[in-house]
């Protein structure tokens, strides 16, 4: 779920094509699940699947949706998670407890013959065989990816710090905790959305949250911003200390003088230690050793993988394909030459 800072976080609202040549670290794992997620049948609430029964959702949005990118100029490369650290179990425990409870309440939906899209997303799970068969299409796809060593926003923000790309994006707070210098929101979910539950629809932009920005708007450092986050809530301590929301969190950590002050007049009911989640967001594991090359699509493997093998339609695979080429030799948008050159 990530930590939720929307109201005291300052951001911009922009439109997509200002991310034109851009390089983007994008949290693989937060993308596909919001793939696995909204790529589903409006009643049912299935996911697309081949004729196997395989599910393809992920690939439809990691294919479909970074073309989109590529036709507007953005250079993204995709982050996957390495080994999570050990304070995160409890979290995702309580995940999986949460997934099978809206299985039940999916599979009761059906049977009443009521609209069951809810719960159905409720259970998205990605599962490793779905990371590998992402990898695999950006290859074939010839767009670069990092393997990080623990978080993924963790790496987004160590590679952005490093300048080797523009933005880290995530739907998730966390990237600026990481200390990612800017971050994108709603990358992949861009355009006109439906609000759960409700017959209202609203238009989604990308959100820029400079970390700079948010740090002289609140006045405060980056210790004392990833300390309003422990108190709200992380993945290493879900759900925060009771009665405490951002605002509260803010006027706290600027009058007290410590982390020890901050934590003595509150009540942490969390087996962690609140100086050993902070420890990990400002010294994180992360990937030193990566390369970032952006390679002409292969057309074949691409063809093979989505249309062979998870009977995509070959029609709309290869009108990509040919988009893809195009802009890999700069041939129909002179702004794009040298656009796979890092």
């Amino acid at each position: 779920m990530g930590v939720q800072l929307g109201n005291i976080v300052p951001k911009k609202q922009v439109e997509l094509q200002e991310f034109a040549g851009k390089k983007i670290a994008v949290d693989a794992h937060n993308h596909l699940y919001q793939y696995l997620t909204i790529i589903r049948d409006k009643i049912t609430g299935e996911p697309l699947r081949d004729s196997k029964g395989r599910i393809t959702s992920h690939l439809s949005g990691l294919f479909y949706r970074t073309a989109n990118w590529i036709e507007i100029g953005i250079k993204p490369v995709f982050v996957f998670d390495g080994e999570p650290p050990k304070f995160k179990k409890i979290t995702l425990e309580k995940r999986e407890e949460a997934k099978e409870e809206a299985k039940e309440k999916w599979k009761e939906a059906l049977e009443k013959g009521e609209k069951a899209i809810t719960y159905a997303q409720a259970t998205a799970i990605l599962t490793k065989e779905m990371i590998e068969e992402s990898k695999k299409l950006l290859d074939a796809m010839g767009i670069p990816w990092v393997q990080g060593k623990s978080e993924g926003e963790a790496q987004c923000a160590f590679m952005c710090k490093r300048k080797d790309v523009d933005f880290s994006a995530s739907q998730d707070y966390d990237s600026i905790l990481f200390a990612s210098p800017r971050l994108v929101r709603n990358l992949s979910i861009t355009g006109r959305r439906k609000l759960p539950r409700k017959e209202v629809y609203i238009e989604i932009k990308p959100e820029i949250i400079d970390l700079e920005e948010v740090l002289e708007n609140l006045g405060i450092n980056l210790t004392q911003l990833i300390l309003i986050g422990i108190l709200v809530g992380t993945d290493y301590n879900p759900g925060g200390v009771k009665g405490i929301g951002p605002k509260k969190a803010l006027v706290l950590v600027k009058k007290s003088k410590s982390i020890k002050e901050i934590f003595k007049n509150v009540e942490w009911n969390f087996d962690i230690d609140p100086e050993d989640i902070l420890s990990f967001y400002k010294n994180p594991p992360v990937n030193k050793n990566y390369k970032l090359e952006w390679k002409e699509p292969d057309r074949e493997k691409i063809i093979e993988f989505m249309v062979e093998e998870h009977d995509f339609s070959r029609e709309r695979v290869e009108k990509v394909i040919d988009g893809l080429t195009q802009r890999f030799k700069g041939g129909i948008q002179s702004s794009l030459a040298g656009w796979f050159k890092k």
